[in-house]
């Protein structure tokens, strides 16, 4: 049980109170046992009986917040789960589900009693111990972690969480606390009712929402509840008399079907107006008819039917038979005008789709070899995939998430729709909507997003960012090795993909900045006439509190540690002596890969107000946790760094990155011109004729004399923009022009 749900229910009986009788609709051990021998007939009666009393027993005293026993509360659980005909073990976890967290009772006491499988589904639904100072979010994204990891391995634990959340909503009235009551209701709408979808638990998911909308915005369900009210007083006789043009349709052609008429539920007319930002009489849907038919044959001549009969709206027909939702879900959807104009949905299916579509995953617990249990393959054969959607989830973690960055791309997560695609070969791959090629290349293996350079989609190379469309064909190009791009974690829509990518820089951003920590140590030793060979590493980084050279040489390179502060540490009284001559720009400094990627590493960033470009002589600045800064040697910023000269690297250029003219960054002009007819054109015509690209243009100030504007331009070196820069004074309407340096 998690915090929210604990708040719901714990409250511990006084000495001195009456203990109420339990409530109505309470079920005893016998009926309890009874409906679950009513699907599995050969259940141990015995053990069901055991964990009834051993609930009862241990829960004692306790009270619910409506005065009701304690132990209510798990026996209604058990019930929930009994409407869905779970196995015994399930039925038997959802009598314990609260007795290891709520009571004295360790894990390893359940085990013992009701066996292994019993307790780990009891343990998957227990939350951890609270630690000292942590705060209510960061204990709810920690629950959730540990609840989604054990749902990964046994499905049942979410279906024990259902229920228990489910009957919690039913009584939230009994809460005292305003507050609490709404916490639980946004996190039952964020996270639990998007779970039950995700499995097809339909029937839950819908009580759920709207239990929890009520609670958390009572305004506008009591608004939606009676505007649906007055639309079915008002047209139920012609509702009445399209469902009878429907039935004659479908009687003239042979089809033979219960037809259902439905009405939607306030939490569903909610979603649609706050998504599509409509009006409520805009909304077409309201109602719709579901034609239940013995075979598939059955369910696409009934479609057939309707669509001679009645005009279609073919943006609006979709056909979950052919390709069904993960969730198994599994139906015919179509729209059409029809008797009085009426815009009418109708949904088709056969009885045993229509059982998935409301139970989901529950719906597969069955009989196989003698044994009742879930039969995975009669699942997999309706296109459930309840397993590999939480899967999604937990993949995160596997790449190093945070459990309050898991728990948030979680919530995001929920409400996607999906979007098909394929691989060269005609593997069907499966994304959430607004998926990238980098979220198909780590849907396909970790190794090959970390290796992607590039992608085609359809046949055509396409940049990365480009959003998948179904039915796309996507090949992924790949490099020789794994490299890490810093900024793709914005390009990917999934939470694998994002941390794969995380994961990746944090491994290269830290083997950089032991790198560029050394760099820094050697030149702090080099300082005081000390080489790194010949200090004692680990007397020094022991005297400055690391147990390895890496460890300090991160430190320093993550900017936590200065080189003065390492001196003073491990050699005081060094600090002082008087350095060797500085090395400057030359041979001996060290080198920045600048080439065909303007990007030397992970850690190591171009100053945004000087913009350095190759030929420029640069210097870097140790920034505390970003990295070296490239800066152009007359940057102006420089002056803020003057008193941490210590942390300052000498940089240059290699020699390609000077000579390839292949790769562009952009670079900043401030140019004052005369305010005459055609004199922007002219300034735009003189960088184009430099081979050069203006990539944006900022006004800075207006007279009737001058105008002075900001020039942002792509080039190759330096020297370009410096020719950009001779060529624009050149100009009679030009009064000044300047490279921008900070």
């Amino acid at each position: 049980m998690g915090q929210a749900d604990k708040a719901a229910n714990s409250q511990t009986k006084k000495p001195t109170d009456t203990p109420k009788p339990p409530p109505r609709g309470f079920l005893r051990q016998y009926e309890l046992v009874d409906r679950v021998k009513a699907y599995q007939p050969d259940c141990d009666e015995e053990a069901l009986n055991q964990a009834y009393v051993f609930a009862t027993i241990k829960h004692g005293q306790q009270l619910r917040h409506s005065g009701d026993p304690y132990f209510a509360h798990p026996v209604a659980v058990a019930g929930l789960l009994t409407d869905l005909k779970l196995d015994q073990a399930t039925i038997i976890a959802g009598l314990l589900h609260d007795v290891v967290e709520d009571t004295d009772t360790p894990v390893d006491e359940i085990r013992e009693r009701f066996g292994d499988e019993v307790a780990e589904l009891v343990n998957g639904v227990t939350k951890l111990p609270k630690m000292q100072g942590e705060g209510p979010r960061a204990q709810q994204a920690e629950n959730f972690q540990k609840f989604i990891l054990a749902t990964t391995k046994d499905i049942r634990v979410l279906l024990v969480k259902l229920a228990d959340r489910l009957h919690n909503m039913r009584t939230i009235q009994y809460m005292p606390k305003p507050e609490s009551r709404q916490r639980i209701a946004q996190e039952t709408l964020e996270i639990y009712g998007p779970l039950a979808r995700r499995i097809g638990l339909s029937v839950v998911a819908s009580e759920l929402e709207d239990l929890a909308f009520q609670t958390a915005n009572p305004t506008a369900y009591t608004a939606i509840e009676r505007r649906l009210a007055e639309t079915a007083s008002d047209e139920e006789g012609l509702l009445e008399r399209i469902r009878l043009d429907i039935q004659q349709v479908m009687a003239r052609r042979g089809i033979i079907g219960e037809l259902r008429g439905r009405i939607k539920k306030p939490y569903s007319v909610w979603r649609k107006l706050e998504q599509r930002s409509i009006s409520f009489k805009d909304l077409g849907d309201i109602f719709a008819y579901r034609l239940i038919v013995d075979t598939i044959d059955d369910c696409y001549a009934a479609m057939a039917a309707a669509h001679q009969e009645w005009r279609v709206l073919s943006d609006r027909f979709k056909d979950y038979i052919s390709v069904p939702k993960p969730n198994g879900y599994q139906s015919l959807h179509t729209t059409f005008q029809g008797p009085s104009n009426r815009r009418i949905e109708l949904q088709i299916r056969t009885p045993g789709m229509d059982n998935v579509a409301e139970r989901g995953v529950a719906a597969h617990w069955r009989y196989k070899n003698a044994r009742y249990g879930f039969d995975a393959e009669a699942a997999r054969a309706s296109g459930l995939d309840a397993e590999g959607e939480l899967t999604a989830f937990a993949d995160m973690l596997g790449h190093g998430a945070e459990a309050d960055e898991f728990y948030e791309h979680a919530k995001m997560q929920m409400y996607r729709e999906s979007v098909f695609v394929f691989t060269p070969k005609g593997q069907l791959v499966r994304l959430p909507s607004g998926s990238t090629p980098i979220d198909f290349a780590y849907a396909l293996h970790t190794q090959i997003g970390d290796s992607t350079i590039g992608c085609k989609i359809n046949g055509a190379e396409r940049p990365l960012r480009t959003p998948l469309a179904n039915g796309d064909v996507v090949e992924i190009l790949r490099g020789s090795s794994s490299s890490a791009h810093p900024n793709w974690d914005s390009l990917a829509a999934t939470g694998r993909a994002r941390s794969a990518i995380r994961r990746l820089t944090r491994a290269a951003e830290r083997g950089e900045f032991v790198a560029i920590g050394r760099r820094l140590i050697e030149h702090a030793l080099r300082r005081v006439g000390l080489r790194l060979s010949e200090v004692n590493e680990i007397e020094m980084c022991e005297r400055a509190g690391f147990e390895t050279l890496d460890a300090l040489a991160e430190a320093i390179g993550r900017g936590k540690l200065s080189t003065d502060k390492l001196l003073a540490l491990a050699f005081p009284g060094m600090e002082d002596a008087p350095p060797e001559p500085a090395t400057g720009i030359g041979a001996e400094a060290p080198s920045l890969i600048m080439g065909a990627d303007l990007h030397a590493g992970v850690s190591t960033h171009l100053a945004e107000c000087c913009t350095p470009l190759p030929g420029d002589r640069i210097v870097g600045v140790v920034v505390p946790d970003r990295g070296v800064e490239v800066h152009v040697i007359d940057c102006a910023r420089l002056a803020d760094y003057e008193n941490e000269t210590g942390d300052w690297i000498d940089l240059k250029w290699k020699p390609r990155a000077e000579n390839e003219g292949r790769v562009l960054v952009v670079g900043r002009i401030h140019v004052t011109t005369a305010n005459r007819p055609g004199a922007l054109a002219l300034l735009c015509k003189t960088v184009s004729d430099a081979n050069a690209n203006i990539v944006n243009i900022q006004t800075l100030k207006r007279s009737p004399d001058f105008f002075d504007f900001a020039f942002d331009i792509e080039v190759d070196t330096s020297k370009r923009l410096t020719h950009i820069v001779a060529a624009l004074r050149a100009l009679a309407v030009v009064d000044s022009a300047d490279r921008v340096k900070g």
